[in-house]
């Protein structure tokens, strides 16, 4: 894919999240499109958001459970970014009419206290420099028709990002184990989906591992204070109108929103 056809790409990925619309995926037309030239639209998509005045509020894993990942034929996740104007105030509304067809995952984040920079970072490496951790109920929302896309198609849509709502930060507990904290998505005061932190690539600090170890390939670096999501603790699961949605992490509390009638 040339360089034009890279930027008309994601100018249309841009104006179909923005008019609410679906579209094709991007492998119909292209179907020989490569990883490398679907993160290379994702880079496009991002630059538009930011002229827009958009900022970033940090990184978001993808594509992190053991079964997605040979699901679609992967040996790594994905990752995109979450914008300011993404976020749902925790207890808040999300305004069901601003999106296509919405899923919500429950998930793990880091905050960094400081900068770490790939390669050959480790889970242990991103514990001894996380100053908190954050439940967080994540919305995602591909804009491909009937949530029908490949791999490159959801790397060039930001990963399907979408919406976010965080909860409290929590000072990280010296005695919590994530990889055995138990997660669970509750709809109407019905539990639809749990795990435990493990899902997460063994750990979630694995998954933030993996994403500096990304980065580094383009001489890029977590830095301190940026928000990291780590991936899916949950399954996701499809939202209607009038949903009340909470997700509860062990050790570190709940998050909630409701979905607009």
């Amino acid at each position: 894919m040339n360089a034009q056809a890279l930027k008309e790409t994601a100018q249309t990925l841009y104006m179909a999240e923005a008019e609410k619309r679906e579209i094709v995926r991007i492998t119909r037309d292209y179907p020989e499109l490569t990883v490398e030239d679907a993160y290379r639209i994702q880079e496009e998509l991002v630059e538009l958001k930011l002229k827009r005045g958009n900022g970033i509020i940090g990184p978001k894993m993808g594509l992190t459970s053991r079964a997605k990942m040979q699901q679609m034929n992967v040996e790594e996740p994905i990752y995109g970014y979450i914008f300011d104007d993404m976020l749902v105030p925790n207890g808040g509304t999300l305004e069901f009419d601003q999106l296509i067809h919405p899923k919500v995952e429950a998930e793990i984040a880091f905050v960094l206290g400081e900068d770490i920079e790939g390669p050959g970072i480790s889970g242990e490496q991103i514990l001894a420099v996380t100053e908190y951790f954050i439940p967080v109920l994540e919305v995602i929302d591909s804009r491909y028709e009937n949530f029908s896309f490949k791999l490159p198609d959801v790397i060039a849509d930001n990963a399907s990002s979408s919406r976010v709502v965080f909860g409290e930060k929590i000072k990280k507990p010296d005695r919590l184990k994530l990889d055995r904290a138990s997660v669970s998505l509750v709809i109407n005061g019905e539990v639809k989906e749990r795990g435990t932190g493990d899902a997460v690539l063994g750990h979630p600090a694995n998954s933030a591992a993996m994403l500096a170890n990304m980065l580094a390939r383009k001489q890029q670096k977590l830095t301190a204070g940026s928000v990291i999501l780590t991936g899916g603790v949950t399954g996701a699961v499809m939202l209607k109108r009038g949903d009340s949605v909470s997700a509860h992490v062990e050790g570190l509390g709940d998050v909630s929103f409701t979905v607009s009638s």
